[in-house]
């Protein structure tokens, strides 16, 4: 039995401890608040932030795990690096939590790869976003260096908007790194998230792409397969495996990609299964989070399959706690569609409480529809 330390206790957190546990894992759960919906499956929690390093390290020395599982970027990775060269095993790696907590040094990575990715620059300060931005050329979008689910995402379309997205990327930063990342505005066709599986033994693994919508720099609804050009796909593979290859390790990558008439364009990657991912709970026959387990685990994946399936989130619309939910037995009386609520104790405005899934032909209408009976009620 495998003893994980899983940092981070959201939703995805939680799908993975149900798919490591089935595998006979112990999984402790920490997060900085008490009840997160992966401390309600897990064998025990922790609640610390992650942030502080005392805290953390006091938890890796409690425990002492086998695996440490990152969940979410807001991670005093230093430590990681450090316990790491103890003999702790990080997934997928200490080098790539640390990398992907902040989007400068994965992007960064990316570019000494030679991975094509939009225009991008820095900026400490507002006066030096104005002169980056200018420079790259409006619009641009403008996030926080290291956020989470788009939080502090804007678009500036003008340089009367650059204050405003400064002021926006400041209050949905994490971490103590005042810093953005401003780049050119990609007219796209569609965006896609491609789950790549590294595995300890055999070769790295690749799921149908994932189409997905953002509102806020938040995902909304996400569907697969999203059909591609055989070139473009081919291109997405190579360049995801380039860059989680350099990162190394074993484990599930989201890796994000723009994707316009004539190119394919590296976004983002996540060291972790991926929001957009939650569709894979009902159109493929191991989800994100299985792979992911079966993966860091060193167990075989001898096959992935596909079928037609979509995801759409329920959010909340205002600030309170101990939610409830009306409408969920209306979303389930449809075939083919499925719930899974996350348990999260508290709301806030546009906060993600819940996700419709829905499978087989017209799968994304039915999951919208699905999702747009539930109401979070505090």
């Amino acid at each position: 039995m495998k003893k994980i330390l899983l940092l981070g206790s959201g939703e995805l957190g939680k799908e993975f401890v149900i798919s490591a546990k089935r595998l006979g894992c112990y999984v402790i759960a920490c997060d900085s608040y008490a009840g997160a919906p992966a401390m309600q499956v897990a064998d025990e929690f922790c609640v610390f932030s992650m942030l502080d390093e005392t805290p953390l390290r006091a938890a890796i020395a409690k425990y002492q795990p086998d695996l440490i599982v990152p969940e979410i970027e807001a991670i005093r990775t230093e430590v990681l690096l450090d316990v790491e060269k103890q003999g702790f095993e990080v997934i997928p790696s200490a080098r790539a939590a640390n990398l992907t907590m902040n989007r400068d040094r994965i992007r960064d990575v990316a570019v000494g790869l030679g991975v094509r990715t939009a225009k991008f620059s820095y900026a400490d300060s507002a006066a030096e976003l104005l002169a980056k931005a200018t420079d790259i050329g409006f619009p641009v979008v403008i996030k926080p260096v290291m956020s989470s689910s788009g939080k502090g995402q804007s678009v500036a379309k003008t340089a009367a908007d650059v204050q405003a997205s400064w002021d926006y990327a400041c209050a949905g930063m994490r971490g103590d790194r005042q810093k953005v990342i401003v780049e050119e505005f990609i007219h796209f066709e569609y965006e896609i998230t491609l789950l790549t599986v590294r595995q300890r033994k055999g070769p790295t693994l690749f799921c149908p792409p994932i189409g997905h919508v953002q509102e806020r720099g938040d995902y909304q609804y996400s569907w697969q397969p999203q059909g591609m050009k055989p070139e473009h796909l081919s291109a997405a593979q190579q360049m995801a495996e380039k860059v989680t290859t350099d990162l190394g390790g074993a484990g599930l990558f989201g890796v994000e990609f723009f994707v316009t008439k004539d190119e394919v364009i590296f976004s983002e990657l996540s060291p972790r299964p991926h929001d957009t991912g939650m569709v894979t709970l009902i159109s493929q026959n191991l989800s994100e989070f299985d792979l992911h387990a079966r993966a860091v685990l060193g167990l075989p994946i001898p096959s992935i399959e596909c079928s037609e399936g979509a995801s759409a989130v329920v959010l909340a619309d205002k600030e309170g706690s101990a939610p409830t939910y009306t409408g969920v037995e209306a979303a389930l009386s449809e075939p083919g569609v499925d719930v899974r609520i996350f348990g999260k104790p508290s709301t806030r405005p546009y906060r993600r409480m819940a996700v419709a899934l829905a499978k087989g032909l017209g799968a994304l209408q039915r999951a919208r529809e699905a999702a747009a009976k539930i109401k979070v009620v505090v």
